[in-house]
């Protein structure tokens, strides 16, 4: 219902109090901002009570006003350009401490991850990265981040890791050419959402690669087109995608596979630590004396 929220409302627009048609107005013009606002504001905004607009909320079919919100903000999410999104961060903000804000943000997002996050879809992609001939990263733009991290860790446990982080999708499509079904993709996107990892991701799966995903949404372009989907928050703070949530849940897939390489990894870093030993790699801190 969230996805049709706007045409709910053309439709019931003559069933409306006065007060409820003002709310409704507001939404349908400005609903990047409603999105983010809560009822006592949207109720200021338009000159009506709280109440009211909790009342509007359940006329629609929501139990309440924060399940409209959420719809609103998901619906919403993915069409904000970077202007609207600094407009939105700045009503968001308001006098508020930003570091409270955020990191009260980044908690409820880590909150919401792991009580959504499917554990056997998690088990699957653990053992569908263990058993693949080759892993093939994709993140672009800010999720290039994430792809960075997962295949920095992945690159001392396996030795046919790739990571994809063209944005352009003929570059993506000339580095994952070859892709086929004895290997594993693992993918990331966020809103908003980039139109080659999830052609990238398209492709892959169609040449029988297994294609896990690291998005918000089962029905976001990228969940759409993967066999595993790991379903984790994210959070838009002014023009800074919030991660947290996503990389919280990379550490999870790396300790992971990392417990069932156990013997393989023990090798690699006794051999790794006498090599960073005999060419100073890491700086000792002194001791006090």
């Amino acid at each position: 219902m969230g996805h049709d929220i706007l045409s709910v409302l053309q439709g019931k627009t003559m069933d409306f109090s006065k007060g409820q048609r003002r709310i409704a107005q507001f939404i349908k013009e400005s609903y990047d901002k409603a999105a983010f606002m809560t009822a006592s504001k949207l109720g200021k905004a338009v000159g009506v009570s709280e109440s009211t607009v909790v009342r509007f909320a359940v006329e629609l079919g929501y139990d309440g006003y924060p399940s409209m919100q959420k719809a609103m903000q998901e619906m919403v999410v993915n069409r904000l350009t970077s202007v609207q999104r600094l407009e939105v961060a700045h009503d968001r903000i308001g006098s508020q401490d930003v570091v409270s804000m955020v990191l009260h943000a980044d908690m409820e997002k880590l909150r919401q991850t792991g009580e959504t996050l499917d554990r056997k879809e998690f088990a699957a992609a653990v053992d569908a990265i263990l058993g693949a001939k080759r892993v093939y990263i994709l993140g672009v733009r800010s999720a290039a981040t994430l792809a960075n991290f997962l295949g920095y860790y992945l690159n001392y446990m396996f030795r046919n890791v790739r990571i994809v982080t063209a944005s352009g999708v003929s570059e993506m499509f000339e580095q994952i050419v070859g892709v086929g079904p004895e290997d594993v993709v693992v993918a990331f996107s966020f809103p908003r959402y980039s139109s080659s990892t999830a052609k990238g991701a398209q492709y892959c799966r169609s040449t029988g690669a297994k294609v896990i995903g690291v998005t918000d949404s089962r029905l976001s372009p990228l969940g759409t087109n993967c066999d595993h989907v790991l379903q984790t928050k994210s959070d838009m703070v002014s023009l800074v995608d919030s991660l947290v949530a996503p990389l919280s849940v990379v550490n999870a897939l790396i300790v992971a596979v990392a417990s069932k390489r156990e013997q393989q990894l023990t090798k690699t870093f006794d051999e790794l630590e006498h090599i960073w030993e005999v060419y100073h790699v890491y700086e000792k801190q002194v001791d006090e004396k």
